[in-house]
């Protein structure tokens, strides 16, 4: 008789199982849906359906009469570019970084306490710092993201490199590699996939920081239209775009992970089923 852990779904199986937490609360929310609407037809909490597609048609399909843009799409654009430009820059200081903070001991032990305790400090507490030294543009919402998330890639990398094999190292210097090689050709191979790891994990996070900087400071983006339209309890468009963000996130995990499957597939040999 197999144990319960030895069992595994068929791929079919495994996606009804995926999808089926998706149906369940897809159904108790309908039905929570009209049992108060049942109540109160004015109620703002949990809209029906017809309402949610009226809003996305309203958001999405049809230009703004005030300034004739298409807001969804505006909202989107504006966020992505903002988040896409925050996890390229903290990535490529991660690397910077993070490489000499688990491989030069000198390093390590002038920074590492720096970046340690720099990565305990909430982003969300010097945000008015960043809006007071940048301004209320771009640059602070960019910035809110850099710092909240390029310390957690640091020390992740950080480690990952400590933890490569001393004998790797040695056999290098003993063929006469430099340190500057040793980082080239050593090195750099192995942290490349598990910077993606690292990205990947700190996507959630990200997201929490951009939607903070855009609900205080912003005319376009995701949180400042989530923010904005909060005070007349628009829950028609708040939900569509919390599910278009939760969509989004997914989805950059999604291809993260793939993209590192296809460059890296040494590194992940037998994790495609993960």
């Amino acid at each position: 008789m197999k144990r319960l852990m030895n069992l595994k779904p068929s791929k079919a199986t495994a996606v009804f199982l995926g999808l089926l937490p998706f149906f369940i609360a897809g159904m108790f929310y309908i039905i929570a849906s009209d049992i108060r609407l049942a109540e109160n037809p004015t109620d703002k909490l949990l809209p029906s359906l017809a309402s949610f597609s009226e809003a996305i048609d309203r958001m999405a399909l049809q230009p703004s009469k005030r300034t004739g843009e298409y807001l969804f799409l505006n909202d989107t654009s504006a966020s992505i570019q903002r988040l896409g430009l925050g996890i390229l820059i903290s990535a490529v200081l991660a690397m910077l970084i993070g490489i000499p903070l688990g491989f030069v001991p000198f390093v390590r032990a002038g920074f590492s306490p720096f970046v340690a305790a720099f990565s305990m400090v909430p982003p969300m507490a010097i945000l008015p710092i960043l809006f007071i030294v940048f301004g209320m543009g771009e640059l602070a919402k960019v910035g809110l993201i850099v710092i909240g998330v390029t310390p957690l890639i640091v020390r992740d990398l950080q480690q990952r490199v400590a933890e490569i094999p001393a004998e790797q190292i040695i056999k290098a210097q003993t063929l006469g590699g430099s340190t500057w090689t040793i980082v080239i050709r050593v090195i750099l191979p192995q942290i490349f996939p598990r910077l993606f790891d690292s990205v990947r994990l700190t996507l959630g996070t990200a997201w929490i920081f951009l939607i903070s900087a855009e609900a205080i400071a912003a005319t376009e983006g995701l949180g400042y239209r989530i923010f904005l339209v909060r005070r007349y309890m628009s829950m028609d468009v708040i939900l569509p775009y919390v599910a278009w963000i939760t969509f989004l996130a997914f989805l950059f995990d999604y291809l993260l992970k793939k993209i590192t499957y296809k460059m890296f597939p040494w590194y992940t040999a037998g994790k495609e089923n993960e």
